[in-house]
């Protein structure tokens, strides 16, 4: 990938996050554990992605006497893909306001074309345009269901788009930033390569299978 995309994507290479990783792609790791881990390397990344967003001044009362303090200032989209992205959803959740907004994308690969099909959505037909999104899907492979879920929200003309994912492939990066060139994308690893059926390698399996233990 040339170095003008890379600038788009940030790893979030923390020896604890990359500890975390290391158990989520270990096969013998039991679905509890997965999804434990899933969760703890889900608040590392909503944590980073979410570092650009704006402040205002805000005074606050402590035991002692006023502080000044802040607040956050931007309108801000939870939309994760179902149904893996609901891990990395309730970890955004868990660290934003309640003022932040959820809107579920359901997507379904074709297992024969490998293209993004949508069963569920439903979006406002307007955003505020300082809106900043957050779109979740634990594994950045093909780009497909992930380009689907952007384009819903570019066509809001919303501030910013963020993807958010725990691994990525240097094909599904490649895939969204061509359509998608002030998309910002934030991974805990970006891996090889996919295989013939679109997986990444050496990727960590199917996230949703292995969080909800089907």
């Amino acid at each position: 990938m040339k170095s003008s995309t890379m600038t788009n994507v940030h790893v979030v290479d923390h020896p604890l996050s990359q500890q975390i990783l290391t158990r989520l792609r270990d096969y013998q790791t039991p679905t509890s554990e997965f999804r434990r881990r899933a969760a703890q390397l889900s608040h590392f990344l909503a944590y980073e992605a979410m570092r650009d967003l704006n402040m205002r001044e805000s005074g606050v009362e402590t035991p002692l006497g006023p502080a000044k303090g802040v607040v956050l200032s931007d309108y801000v989209v939870i939309a994760p893909i179902l149904r893996a992205g609901l891990i990395l959803a309730e970890a955004a959740q868990d660290i934003m306001p309640s003022t932040a907004r959820v809107y579920h994308i359901g997507l379904k690969r074709d297992e024969e074309t490998l293209q993004a099909i949508t069963y569920y959505t439903k979006l406002p037909d307007k955003l505020p345009s300082e809106s900043h999104v957050y779109v979740l899907d634990p594994m950045l492979a093909t780009g497909g269901s992930a380009a689907a879920a952007i384009a819903m929200f570019a066509r809001l003309e919303v501030k910013t788009i963020h993807l958010v994912s725990f691994l990525a492939a240097p094909e599904g990066i490649k895939a969204v930033l061509e359509k998608f060139p002030d998309l910002k994308i934030t991974t805990a690893a970006i891996d090889d390569h996919l295989n013939e059926n679109g997986y990444i390698v050496p990727g960590l399996g199917d996230a949703g299978d292995r969080i909800f233990g089907t």
